[in-house]
C-alpha cells in the first residue's frame, strides 16, 4: 500500500505552528528571571528524567507486548499449519478414495476398449434403438492397439531402465565422494596424531633437557656452597687463631701506644683497637678540663638570665605603650565616626528634600506599565 501525503499547505502549516511553539517556549525559558539568574530548571531536569523513566518503562512494556504478541501469533500459525495439513491429508484421502470407488477405469465409457470387453458397462437397450451418436467403437479402430502398447511398454521400461541406471552411478558417484571424503578425514586423523605424538616426544625430551640443567644446577650450587663453607670455617679458624695469639687477649699497654705519630698535645698515638684504658694522669688532666667547662657553662648561663631578664623588661614597657596608642587610636577612630554620622544625617536630609522636590515638581508625568511592558518583549 502506498502512503498518501499530506497536501503542502498543512506542511507549511505545521512548519509555522511548530516555530511558533518553540518562539513560546523559547520566550517562557529567557523571560523567566528564576531561571535566567540560578541557570538551571530544576524541575525542567526533574520533569525530562520522569519522562524519560516512564518512556523506557513504557518501551519495555511494549517490548514485551509485542514478544507476547508474536508467540501468540506463531501458535495461531502452527495451530493454522497444523490444521491445514490435516485437511490436505483428509481431502488427499477422500479423493484417494473417491477414485478408488467413484472413478475407476473399469467404469468407464471407454473400458470395453481398454480392457478388451471384459469390464465393460452392459447397456440396457438393444443396439437397433441406438443412435449414431451410442456409437463407441468404429471400424478399423484399435488396429495395431496391443503392438503399440507393448512398443509404449517397452520404451517406458528402457526409460525406467536408464533412469534408474542413471540413479545407480549417481548414488555410486556420491558412495565414491563420501568414500573419498571419508579417507581424506582418515588422513587427516592419522595426521593430527602423528603431530600430537611428535609434540608429545618434544615436549618429553624438553623437560628431559630441563630437568638434566637443573640437576646440573643444582649440583653445581650444592659444590659452591660447600666451597665457601670451608673457606668460611678456615677464615673463622684463622681469625680465631689470630685473636688468641695477638695483643687484644694479652693486654699488653704498649701495643696500645704507636711511636713516632701523634698530635700536638701528646707525642705518642694511640691504636685504638688495641687500647685497655687511660693512666691516672690523663684521668685527672680530662677531669680538670670537665670542671673548667662546667665553670664556664655557669658562667654563660647567668649572662643569658641578665639578658632575658632586660628582654623581659623592654617588652613590658614596649607592650604598654602599644596599649596607650592603641587607646588614643580608638579614641580618634569614635569621634571621626561621630563626625561621619552628623555627615551622613546631613547628606540624608538634603537627599529626602531633594528626592521630594523630583517628585512633586520635575517627575510630574509618570510613564504607565504599558510603557515600560513594550521592552524586551521578543527573543530575538
Amino acid at each position: 500500500m502506498f502512503r498518501a501525503e499530506p497536501p503542502e499547505k498543512d506542511i507549511v502549516a505545521k512548519a509555522v505552528e511548530r516555530r511558533r511553539a518553540a518562539e513560546a517556549a523559547r520566550r517562557v525559558r529567557i523571560f523567566n528571571t528564576k531561571n535566567r539568574v540560578m541557570g538551571l530548571d530544576l524541575p525542567a531536569i526533574e520533569n525530562q528524567v520522569t519522562e524519560k523513566r516512564e518512556r523506557e518503562k513504557m518501551e519495555k512494556q511494549r517490548d514485551r507486548a509485542y514478544e507476547l504478541l508474536g508467540a501468540t501469533i506463531d501458535e495461531v500459525l502452527r495451530k493454522r499449519q497444523t490444521e491445514e495439513e490435516e485437511r490436505r491429508t483428509e481431502l488427499s484421502r477422500d479423493l484417494v478414495h473417491f477414485w478408488a470407488t467413484e472413478q475407476r477405469a473399469e467404469d468407464s465409457r471407454d473400458a470395453d476398449l481398454t480392457f478388451n470387453h471384459q469390464g465393460a458397462v452392459k447397456l440396457s437397450h438393444p443396439k437397433s434403438e441406438m443412435g449414431p451418436a451410442c456409437m463407441q467403437v468404429f471400424a478399423g479402430e484399435g488396429i495395431g492397439e496391443r503392438e503399440k502398447k507393448r512398443a509404449q511398454m517397452e520404451e517406458n521400461e528402457r526409460v525406467l531402465r536408464a533412469q534408474r541406471d542413471e540413479r545407480e552411478q549417481r548414488q555410486q558417484k556420491q558412495k565414491l565422494r563420501e568414500l573419498l571424503t571419508d579417507m581424506e578425514m582418515v588422513q587427516l586423523d592419522q595426521r593430527a596424531v602423528h603431530l600430537d605424538a611428535l609434540e608429545s616426544e618434544c615436549k618429553r625430551a624438553a623437560c628431559i633437557a630441563l630437568s638434566s640443567y637443573n640437576q646440573a644446577q643444582a649440583e653445581e650450587r650444592t659444590e659452591r656452597l660447600r666451597q665457601e663453607k670451608m673457606k668460611k670455617e678456615g677464615e673463622e679458624l684463622m681469625e680465631v687463631k689470630h685473636m688468641v695469639t695477638s695483643d687484644l687477649l694479652t693486654e699488653c699497654l704498649e701495643a696500645a701506644e704507636r711511636q713516632g705519630v701523634g698530635t700536638a698535645d701528646r707525642t705518642p698515638g694511640i691504636l685504638c683497637d688495641r687500647w685497655k684504658g687511660m693512666r691516672a694522669e690523663q684521668l685527672s688532666a680530662i677531669h680538670r678540663q670537665q670542671e673548667e667547662q662546667r665553670s664556664e657553662k655557669e658562667r654563660q648561663r647567668q649572662i643569658e638570665r641578665q639578658t632575658e631578664l632586660a628582654w623581659d623588661v623592654e617588652l613590658m614597657r614596649q607592650a604598654r605603650a602599644q596599649e596607650e596608642e592603641e587607646k588614643r587610636l580608638r579614641e580618634l577612630e569614635r569621634e571621626r565616626r561621630i563626625q561621619l554620622d552628623n555627615v551622613n544625617q546631613q547628606l540624608a536630609t538634603e537627599q529626602r528634600a531633594y528626592q521630594q522636590y523630583l517628585n512633586k515638581n520635575v517627575y510630574t508625568n509618570r510613564p504607565s506599565a504599558r510603557f515600560f511592558s513594550q521592552f524586551g518583549s521578543s527573543t530575538r
